[in-house]
């Protein structure tokens, strides 16, 4: 483990514990089985599949940001990360084993994630998805109803009207 890499993930999230230890491995794992570094524009992509503190590790270490379109959140609540080189089509899903853990406290189960090989803590596989397009600029259109901006693309016409996603009222039956 990268004790200064360590640090900087700790510094950007504000502390230590073993959901930054997830993603912090699983970085450590992309590197290591990618050969991938930090990403200046969109040359990384990491699909996150949860919200919890290891993305925070993904943004400190590979540079992946929802703000440059290449950290991407799919929330299916598994600490599972898909990471994508755009320059060389390598990919690589990490996604940890379940019930390590048994038995540890926090601290206990933090130290184990830093110190145990990535091979023991994750499975790996391809993602069965392929790699998003890169992000896209799109026109602003004003929302007839609350009369605030929002990209074309999250608009919805609703009584004939451009209406944003807060004040669409959606409709359904069922299916």
């Amino acid at each position: 483990m990268d004790k200064v890499l360590w640090e900087k993930a700790v510094a950007f999230h504000g502390h230590e514990c073993p959901g930054l230890a997830i993603g912090f491995m699983a970085c450590e794992a992309a590197v290591e089985k990618m050969g991938i570094g930090t990403s200046d524009d969109e040359q990384i992509v990491c699909v996150t599949e949860n919200d919890a503190c290891g993305v925070d590790a993904v943004q400190a270490l590979l540079s992946c940001t929802i703000g440059k379109g290449n950290l991407i959140y799919h929330g299916t609540g598994k600490q599972a990360f898909s990471f994508f080189n755009r320059t060389n089509g390598k990919k690589l899903r990490v996604c940890l084993k379940p019930e390590k853990n048994k038995g540890m406290d926090r601290t206990q189960w933090k130290e184990y994630l830093l110190s145990a090989p990535v091979d023991e803590i994750f499975t790996f596989s391809e993602p069965t998805f392929d790699l998003p397009e890169r992000a896209r600029l799109f026109n602003t259109v004003i929302c007839e109803i609350c009369g605030e901006g929002a990209p074309e693309h999250k608009m919805h016409l609703q009584d004939g009207k451009t209406v944003c996603v807060g004040c669409f009222k959606s409709y359904s039956r069922g299916w």
